[in-house]
């Protein structure tokens, strides 16, 4: 029977579970999909309908779409309490935050 990774992180020594948490967070920092950083931040597909206002299949294809507006990737990322940054990163230079997509 399989074990919710869930499950297997609560029974880990509070040490040991601090790592993994730690370390699964700077996976998330490199690169992830917008259902990684739902659970990063704890959060089900049923909160995050919740908060939206939509329903938690609307959420699930979000989560599977490779083509998404701005405002609602906005809408996704401050729903689970953060800011959508984005930036343009060139070889020769640091990156630069486009200005143009605000609020």
């Amino acid at each position: 029977m399989a074990i919710k990774l869930e499950d297997y992180l609560a029974k880990l020594p509070a040490e040991e579970r601090a790592e993994v948490e730690a370390s699964m967070a700077r996976a998330v920092e490199r690169e992830a999909s917008l259902r990684q950083l739902r659970e990063a931040r704890h959060r089900s597909q049923v909160e995050m309908a919740a908060t939206l206002k939509t329903t938690q299949a609307a959420v699930s294809r979000l989560e599977r779409r490779t083509d998404v507006y701005v405002s609602t990737l906005r809408k996704y990322v401050e729903a689970m309490g953060g800011t959508l940054v984005i930036s343009v990163q060139f070889d020769d230079q640091p990156p630069v935050k486009l200005s143009q997509f605000g609020e």
